[in-house]
């Protein structure tokens, strides 16, 4: 038997409606909810992708408004738009998109996003948070999103399942390990240093990979009615690809996730509730 197909955007139209609900509530009350992206020069995945959190935004009634900063913007000054911001009372959440230009590192930059409005997880201080299980502010939109369609599978219930993370990205890999474990998980955490990596990935009752290589997971590499969640997007030829062998893992798997239509759909909506979330917190209205 072929394997389920988990749909995104199935599960993003239904996120969508309640979003929209909570948005119009809030609105309602004279509060719009505000999402600004920072982005520093002009790659053109990230303004692809942030074009399409404006689109999403617009369904829900988001306001999303594009920061740009030239591309030889030094550490300072995106520290300092970060920090203001964060004091702007009309702004309820903010993202710095990535990848960021060669000369700039992430790590001293994401110090500076202000925790309350940090709605993609990129302040060290929510991942420590979510490493202690202890109420990060916001769940990062993408592990959110891996999660959520886990919730819809027949993998919900994810006590003592064997799980194989592939990838260790601070973006997904460590944040997805983390909440897996936090529903207790049985966790493996695979890379790139991975000696053979086909070994820990047949093992699993849920994989997923995270990698941006392309068509990395083979049939031969997936144990028979696993949940496969392919966060992997790489254009080829055109055409969008994720890290795993779709038509052929298909045939084995139990259920897995397509790309497009999967992971991606339901990722920006997570980002957009959010935003809502902390337009909540902010003006203090009790969440539904």
């Amino acid at each position: 038997m072929p394997a389920t197909i988990l749909d995104g955007r199935t599960l993003a139209a239904e996120l969508r409606d309640e979003v929209a609900a909570r948005g119009a509530r809030l609105r309602g009350r004279g509060i719009a909810p505000r999402l600004v992206v920072t982005i520093v020069g002009e790659d053109a995945a990230s303004v692809a992708y942030v074009r399409s959190i404006e689109r999403a935004g617009a369904k829900v009634g988001v306001d999303v408004t594009v920061d740009a900063l030239p591309a030889d913007a030094d550490e300072g000054s995106v520290r300092a738009r970060l920090q203001a911001l964060g004091g702007d009372d009309t702004v309820h959440g903010v993202i710095l998109q990535q990848p960021l230009p060669a000369h700039l590192g992430i790590r001293r930059i994401a110090e500076a996003m202000p925790p309350h409005k940090d709605v993609d997880g990129a302040n060290p201080v929510n991942l420590g948070r979510l490493a202690f299980a202890s109420g990060t502010e916001f769940v990062p939109a993408t592990p959110a999103a891996v999660l959520l369609l886990l919730e819809r599978s027949r993998r919900r219930d994810l006590r003592g399942v064997r799980c194989c993370m592939v990838g260790r990205s601070n973006v997904v890999g460590l944040p997805v390990s983390l909440l897996l474990m936090a529903r207790d998980a049985t966790v493996t955490v695979t890379h790139k240093e991975t000696v053979d990596l086909a070994r820990h990935t047949r093992d699993a009752e849920v994989l997923i990979v995270a990698t941006g290589v392309p068509g990395l997971i083979r049939a031969e590499m997936v144990a028979p009615g696993a949940t496969v969640i392919d966060v992997g997007t790489t254009f080829v030829d055109g055409a969008l690809v994720g890290d795993v062998a779709y038509d052929e893992v298909a045939a084995v798997a139990g259920e897995i996730t397509p790309v497009p239509g999967g992971v991606g759909p339901v990722t920006n909506v997570a980002l957009l509730r959010n935003v809502v979330l902390a337009a909540e917190r902010i003006h203090a209205v009790p969440s539904p």
